[in-house]
């Protein structure tokens, strides 16, 4: 088994949900862990369930829908662990169901916010110091949404994760910064909903390929986290 020891994982939204999974399968693999949620109190059961494990947490607090709420929250990384090796960019939204065109422009706006703007902003924060280390792992989660006009603002915000994440793999191309994108499938969760096709720990393991790859592996690249729920690895 592939181990992370001394690295430290920042995982945004990991209070519950997919984020809260990713952090226990990386904290299986020995990865010291910084748990995110919107207020402190909401990460009290993750950390509670990373306590069997031998690893250090750290808790940030902090809402992604402003410019400055994201400042505020990096520097609360900072001010903490500091050092993030492995990134995974979770934290998500989707706009309240209706006709595509009756989505208004501030709708758009907070989806791209949280979803996007937020997500570069971390990325800009971290992957700089991965580069001069000569070491990182960013994952940006998207959607395999489609064919869903009602949730546009969402789809079309994971259609840019997408793109994005392909700028960002070419300009850290040969640093050992590996930029990849994972669609963890369609999950009973809150996002989700109840009639989801697949439990939240299906997410594992296939959420952990990116962040387990070998040094200057692939980047730029599409994983499907349900591609490998029959797997253990």
């Amino acid at each position: 088994m592939k181990l992370l020891e001394n690295k430290w994982a920042f995982v945004s939204g990991s209070s519950r949900g997919i984020g809260q999974q990713i952090a226990l399968g990386l904290a299986r693999r020995k990865c010291n862990l910084i748990v995110h949620g919107r207020i402190e109190s909401n990460a009290a059961e993750t950390i509670q369930r990373l306590k069997e494990f031998d690893i250090q947490t750290h808790v940030v607090a902090g809402e992604l829908d402003s410019p400055q709420n994201v400042e505020a929250l990096i520097r609360a990384v900072k001010a903490g662990p500091g050092l993030v090796d492995i990134l995974y960019n979770n934290a998500a939204i989707q706009n309240t169901w209706k006709p595509i065109w009756e989505i208004g422009q501030d709708e758009w706006l907070q989806s791209f916010q949280i979803n996007l703007f937020a997500m570069i902003a971390l990325c800009n924060a971290f992957a700089p110091a991965m580069k001069q280390r000569g070491y990182g792992r960013i994952i940006n989660l998207t959607s395999g949404i489609k064919d869903i006009p009602q949730l546009a603002p969402y789809s079309v915000s994971k259609a840019a994760v997408d793109k994005y994440t392909r700028d960002l793999a070419a300009e850290l191309h040969g640093t050992n910064v590996l930029v990849n994108y994972l669609d963890p499938g369609w999950l009973r969760t809150d996002l989700g909903g109840s009639n989801a096709e697949n439990e939240v720990e299906t997410v594992l393991p296939g959420a952990l390929v990116p962040a387990l790859l070998e040094d200057f592996g692939p980047s730029g690249r599409f994983y499907a986290a349900q591609d490998y729920k029959m797997l253990e690895f």
